[in-house]
C-alpha cells in the first residue's frame, strides 16, 4: 500500500454490532488513520438491528479496538474516527430503515463535506446479500448520478455452483459487476500480493517457474483451533467450501498464473481465472483415491455441531493445472482445524540435481530445494538449498537464506483488510474475486462435492487434535514418493 489517500467517501457498515466490524473492520480503518491513508472527508455509517444509542456505540467501538490492538490508542487518532462513526438500527427488511440511511447520508456528507462517494459493506449472512442490495436500490442508493457506488461482499459466495450463480443474480438486478467487490482476506496478506513481485520482479525466479524445474507445489492451511463458536455456520459449509474453494484456490492462482500483460486489475484477474480454469476435472476415482477427508476427534461433541455431522474439518488433495506451464506437476493441498500448530505457507519444490556429481562421495541423497512462502502467522519468504558441512566432503545440510517482513521493515502483521478496504476506496478490484473466477472454483470442486454426497459412510476418518491430520493424508502424498513439508 502506497502512502497516497484513499478517496473521500462514506464507509457503510451492514451488520455494524457484529464481530466483524469489531475484530476486523473498524481495526483496519483505525490502521489506516494511523498511517495517514484516510482522507479529512471520510465517514463512517454503522448499520445493525440492536437498539443502541450513537455515544454507547462509539464507547463499545472503542473498547473493542483498544482490544484488537491489544494497546492504548493514540487518543487524537482514534478521536478523529469517533468523531465521524454513526449508528443506526433496525430491520433489513424494512424499507423505512433504508430511507433512514439515506437521510442520514446526506446529513454526514453536509457535516463533513464529504462527496456522494459510499462504499457499502455487508457484514451480514449471505442471505440478507440480495435483500440489503434491492433495498438500497429501491431507496436510490446505488445510482451513480453524483459519485460512486460500491458494495463488499464477505465469503461465502453461495454453497455450491448453482447457489453462487443465483446470488450473483440477486446482486446484478441492482449492480454492474464493476461495483461488487468480493472480498477474501487472505489476498491483503503481505505475503500473497508479494508471490506477484516474488515471480515477475526476480530474474532468478521466473525461469525456473514451470514443470521444467519444479517437481511439485505443496499449499498448507492450518489452524490450531477447533471451530470455536462457528460451530453452526462450519457444521454447514465444512473445510472445503470454507477453506479451499476460495482462500487456498485464490493463493494458488497467483503461484501458477502466466505474467499478466500490465498489473492492472483485470489483467491479473483474467489471468488468475484462467488457472482455475485449466484444473483438470476430478473423476470419481481420482476423488477417491486423491481427495482426503476427516474430523479431528471431538468435533461432533462441540456446540451447534450435528452429532451425526459428516462435515469435514480437514481436506487434502492433490490437483493438475493441464496447460503448458504446468503439466504433469501436482499441486497437494491440505488444511484443517485442531492441527499441531498455526500456519499458512505455499511450498514450491524444485526438482533434484542429478547424483553423478557425487558418485564417488559418501553423499547419498540431496534434498530438494525449496522456496517457502508463509502467510501467516509470521510472514516472510526463505529460500533452502544444500551446502557442504566443513570437514572433510563426505555430508551435505539444508541451509536457509530467510527473509521476515516484520524484521526487515519493522512493520507489525495486520489484518489483510486494511489493504482491501484501502483498494474498495479507490477502485482497485486486483485483490478481488471476480464472477467467472468464482463460478471456475466452484466448478473444480463439484466433482468433489457429488462423491461425497453419495458416500454412504456413516463416519469419516479422524485425526487426533494436534496432529498434522490422519494418516490417509500422509499416503495421498507417499504413493508419489513425496512427503508434506510439517
Amino acid at each position: 500500500m502506497s502512502s497516497r489517500r484513499a478517496e473521500p467517501s462514506v464507509f457503510v457498515i451492514f451488520g455494524a454490532s457484529g464481530d466483524l466490524t469489531r475484530s476486523k473492520l473498524l481495526p483496519a480503518i483505525f490502521n489506516l488513520v494511523e498511517e495517514g491513508h484516510l482522507p479529512e472527508e471520510f465517514a463512517i455509517l454503522g448499520v445493525a438491528r440492536p437498539t443502541i444509542d450513537q455515544a454507547t456505540y462509539r464507547q463499545q467501538m472503542r473498547e473493542q479496538v483498544r482490544q484488537a490492538e491489544g494497546e492504548p490508542l493514540d487518543a487524537d487518532k482514534w478521536k478523529r474516527i469517533e468523531e465521524r462513526l454513526y449508528y443506526l438500527s433496525g430491520e433489513f427488511d424494512d424499507p423505512a430503515l433504508f430511507e433512514s440511511v439515506k437521510k442520514a447520508l446526506g446529513d454526514i456528507r453536509q457535516r463533513h463535506s464529504v462527496p456522494a462517494n459510499y462504499l457499502f459493506y455487508f457484514a451480514v449472512p449471505p442471505d440478507l446479500f440480495g435483500q440489503v442490495a434491492e433495498r438500497l436500490g429501491t431507496a436510490g442508493l446505488l445510482k451513480e448520478d453524483e459519485g460512486w457506488r460500491r458494495v463488499i461482499i464477505e465469503k461465502p459466495f453461495g454453497y455450491d455452483l448453482e447457489s453462487a450463480r443465483t446470488l450473483n443474480a440477486e446482486l446484478t438486478r441492482q449492480l454492474r459487476e464493476s461495483q461488487i467487490y468480493r472480498i477474501d482476506h487472505y489476498l491483503g496478506k503481505e505475503t500473497v500480493q508479494n508471490i506477484l513481485a516474488c515471480r515477475f520482479a526476480n530474474g532468478i525466479f521466473e525461469p525456473v517457474w514451470n514443470r521444467r524445474y519444479v517437481d511439485h507445489v505443496q499449499m498448507t492451511v492450518a489452524e490450531d483451533a477447533g471451530v470455536g463458536r462457528r460451530g453452526a455456520y462450519y457444521d454447514k459449509a465444512g473445510a472445503l467450501r470454507d477453506i479451499v474453494q476460495n482462500h487456498m484456490f485464490q493463493v494458488m492462482t497467483l503461484v501458477a498464473m502466466e505474467p499478466p500483460i500490465r498489473l492492472d486489475g483485470e489483467d491479473v484477474r483474467d489471468e488468475k481465472a484462467r488457472v482455475l480454469r485449466a484444473v483438470t476435472p476430478l473423476t470419481p476415482d481420482d476423488v477417491a483415491r486423491h481427495v482426503v477427508r476427516a474430523q479431528y476427534d471431538g468435533y461432533r461433541k462441540e456446540a451447534n455441531v450435528d452429532p451425526a455431522s459428516r462435515s469435514e474439518t480437514f481436506v487434502a488433495m492433490r490437483l493438475f493445472i493441464d496447460n503448458w506451464r504446468w503439466e504433469g506437476v501436482p499441486f497437494y493441498l491440505r488444511t484443517g482445524k485442531r492441527m499441531a500448530r498455526r500456519a499458512t505457507e505455499v511450498v514450491v519444490h524444485f526438482k533434484r540435481p542429478p547424483l553423478m556429481l557425487f558418485s564417488d562421495t559418501p553423499v547419498k541423497s540431496l534434498s530438494p530445494n525449496m522456496l517457502i512462502l508463509r502467510i501467516q502467522p509470521d510472514e516472510g519468504i526463505s529460500l533452502c538449498f544444500n551446502a557442504k558441512v566443513p570437514g572433510p566432503f563426505e555430508r551435505l545440510e539444508t541451509v536457509t537464506m530467510d527473509f521476515s517482513y516484520e524484521e526487515y521493515f519493522k512493520t507489525e502483521p495486520t489484518t489483510g483488510y486494511e489493504t482491501l478496504l484501502f483498494d474498495a476506496m479507490t477502485g482497485d478490484q486486483t485483490l478481488f474475486h471476480r464472477m467467472d473466477m468464482v463460478e471456475a472454483g466452484w466448478q473444480a470442486v463439484a466433482p468433489i462435492l457429488e462423491a461425497w454426497r453419495t458416500d454412504t459412510r456413516s463416519t469419516l476418518p479422524t485425526y487426533k487434535p494436534g496432529s498434522w491430520g490422519p494418516a490417509e493424508a500422509d499416503l495421498l502424498i507417499e504413493r508419489d514418493g513425496r512427503e508434506w513439508r510439517d
